[in-house]
Order: structure tokens, then C-alpha cells, then sequence
């Protein structure tokens, strides 16, 4: 990703400057998000398209020249660090080449599990909060 590039107010509009192939690539993570967490946010954060759920970041994806990076957070590359190894990455991203299909499998297990994260995260934190009298 250039760091040069306009900041972008919405995914459409990140989505809408890359070739037809690249945009269908990453509506496909976009609709594989919302399938597995229909009530996830959107916005532009980091210059990346961002879904976020309970209050916290989900997932995170950018075009580069040559890979889609797509960022789980470093509980979801840990999570699935053995089936991540054939591929470059670092802590908390992972690059997706460009001449090579989406791993959509694996990109669903990991959405699935940083959903469940954010979730459980959300039940603990409201557990903690005090309860307000009648």
C-alpha cells in the first residue's frame, strides 16, 4: 500500500480504486466478514478497511503490490500460526499473495475465532462493570 494515498472515508471507496480482479478478491473478505458477524462495524482505520465488533477491532485488510495483508491481531496469527507458516507475515498480519487464490477457509476460521474473542471479551467486561440500583 502506497502511503501516499488519499484517505478514504468509507470500504467502497478503498474497494473502488483496485482492478475489478483485486476488488472481487477483497469483497470476498468483506462478505466472508458480515456472513460470520452481520453486526460488525465498518470504517477506515490505519488507512485499512477495519471491522470491528463489541467495541473492538476484528479484523484489518489492505492491497499491497504484491499481497492482500490481512491483520487477525496477534491472538488471531498466534491461533493459527501452524496453517499461517506457508505464508509471510509477522505479528498479528499475514500476506495473502496476489497470484495465488484466498485461503477463504482459513480466513473464515480466523474471523470466526476473533469473533468469539471480542465477544467473550465484551461478557467479561461487562460483568465487571457495577450494577446500578432501581
Amino acid at each position: 500500500m502506497d502511503t501516499n494515498h488519499p484517505l478514504f472515508a468509507t470500504i467502497d471507496e478503498y474497494i473502488a480504486q483496485f482492478t475489478p480482479e483485486i476488488q472481487d478478491r477483497l469483497q470476498q473478505i468483506r462478505k466472508l466478514v458480515h456472513e460470520i458477524a452481520p453486526h460488525a462495524t465498518e470504517r477506515i482505520s490505519y488507512k485499512m478497511p477495519t471491522f470491528e465488533t463489541d467495541g473492538k477491532v476484528l479484523v484489518h485488510f489492505a492491497v499491497f503490490k504484491k499481497h492482500i495483508g490481512f491483520y487477525p491481531t496477534p491472538s488471531g496469527t498466534e491461533q493459527f500460526a501452524e496453517e499461517l507458516s506457508q505464508y509471510k507475515g509477522g505479528k498479528g498480519s499475514v500476506q495473502f499473495p496476489l497470484d495465488q487464490p484466498l485461503p477463504l477457509d482459513l480466513i473464515r476460521r480466523m474471523v470466526l475465532f476473533r469473533a468469539e474473542e471480542n465477544r467473550r471479551a465484551a461478557e467479561v467486561k461487562a460483568a465487571k462493570k457495577p450494577r446500578k440500583n432501581p
